[in-house]
């Protein structure tokens, strides 16, 4: 006889469930939350970040740099690898299990009747705007989901926007040229308040500086990356990552040290960004899910292991441009290994390996598998460097899997 589930998973699997409602972008049915449960309180402040690529990243060391100013701040991000709870951090960790339990319990009972009921994303704010506000957190980092306009992330006022590289994603909901994803991303700029952004492709530049022009927000642009401080991630786009962060850190009002950049620096943590799996740097781990993102990985690896090529093992969500991120990681490939994972976003590994053959012939050797864990076992076959890539979602299930963590590995595609 099965045990019964904790009220902790019950209350995830309601939190989960609540993925049927979509992804609804605009911000009155997050204002209508934030004014039930009185969010979020008058003394908080935010550095708000949005982009394309790096917001996670750029969050990250924010977070640290922050963290070792002395400041217990709460960091908000999407989606999760393993377990939801990577979602809601303050400067010492992961929303505590009884914390999170008693947050949902109330929020689930609040919102039971309402029409339109609240989505995933909504409702995940919402929890950890709550949690923020009870730990009396006075700075809290907050990643945008998707866009940034009508995004839930916007209903709140910041002290500070980031806009971060700026590429195609997310055509169907945010548009397709560049020039109208940027004005989503811009959609985050606020009056009057700073924003840091970094050199960009010259359409999305100019709707990014004429918002905020427009909105007499005063913008600094990163031009250089940061230079003579030691990295916790690794790749030369890290470097300026880290220069946004510095930034915004800075626009928020802290005067940065060198014995608080130099710590800030060097021990963020931000898994699935070009990480080392093994400690012997023969298996990396990257959740590049569109072109410009696996372009970045492609330098990086080429910077990292010159003339080496890669087993990759792949696998992507079927809304991305899978054709697109493929030819821009075959410069590092010599085989294929297309796998399955966990997500009812997951494409098709079949036709993914089908469309590879199409464009590519024999020229390159793949294989098909159900799941990561025997497209893992097939690339330990060769003598290859291993790299992971295609989805942050097959990220998380390949790092539950390494880590020994598979029983605690919670399945999302938001």
């Amino acid at each position: 006889m099965s045990a019964e589930p904790s009220e902790e998973k019950r209350l995830l699997d309601w939190l989960y469930g609540t993925q049927m409602y979509g992804v609804k972008l605009g911000l009155e049915s997050t204002q209508k939350l934030l004014t039930e449960f009185g969010l979020p309180t008058k003394d908080q402040r935010f550095i708000h970040v949005a982009g394309t690529n790096g917001k996670g990243s750029v969050c990250a060391f924010a977070h640290s740099i922050l963290s070792a100013a002395g400041v217990n701040a709460g960091l908000f991000t999407s989606p999760h690898l393993i377990q939801f709870r990577e979602r809601i951090r303050d400067s010492h960790g992961m929303i505590p299990h009884d914390d999170l339990v008693v947050i949902l319990r109330e929020v689930r009972q609040r919102v039971a009747e309402w029409d339109p009921h609240p989505t995933f994303f909504e409702l995940s704010l919402i929890v950890a705007l709550k949690w923020f506000a009870q730990k009396k957190l006075e700075w809290v980092v907050l990643e945008t989901g998707m866009g940034g306009r009508l995004d839930a992330t916007n209903a709140i006022q910041s002290a500070v926007t980031v806009i971060t590289s700026i590429s195609m994603d997310h055509q169907a909901a945010l548009g397709n040229t560049l020039a109208a994803i940027a004005g989503e991303k811009a959609g985050i700029i606020k009056p009057g308040i700073p924003v840091i952004t970094m050199k960009q492709n010259p359409q999305a530049m100019e709707v990014v500086s004429r918002t905020a022009r427009e909105r007499g927000a005063p913008m600094n642009i990163v031009t250089t990356p940061v230079r003579g401080y030691q990295l916790g991630l690794a790749g030369h786009h890290q470097l300026w990552n880290a220069a946004m962060a510095v930034a915004a850190v800075k626009a928020a009002g802290f005067k940065l040290t060198e014995t608080i950049l130099n710590p800030g620096l060097k021990n963020v943590s931000w898994p699935a960004r070009f990480q080392n799996l093994d400690g012997a740097n023969r298996m990396i781990l990257d959740g590049a899910h569109n072109i410009d993102a696996a372009e970045t990985l492609v330098r990086t690896w080429q910077h990292k292991f010159p003339g080496e090529k890669a087993t990759i093992v792949f696998g992507a969500a079927a809304n991305k441009d899978v054709r697109a991120v493929v030819r821009a990681l075959q410069p590092i490939a010599a085989r294929w290994c297309f796998t399955d994972f966990d997500s009812p976003r997951a494409a098709n590994p079949a036709q993914v390996s089908e469309m590879h053959h199409a464009i590519y012939g024999d020229s390159f050797p793949s294989s098909v598998h159900e799941n990561p864990k025997d497209a893992l076992a097939e690339a330990a076959k060769h003598r290859q460097r291993v790299l992971i890539t295609g989805s942050l979602y097959l990220a998380g299930e390949v790092l539950a899997q390494i880590r020994g963590e598979r029983d605690l590995f919670e399945p999302s595609h938001q």
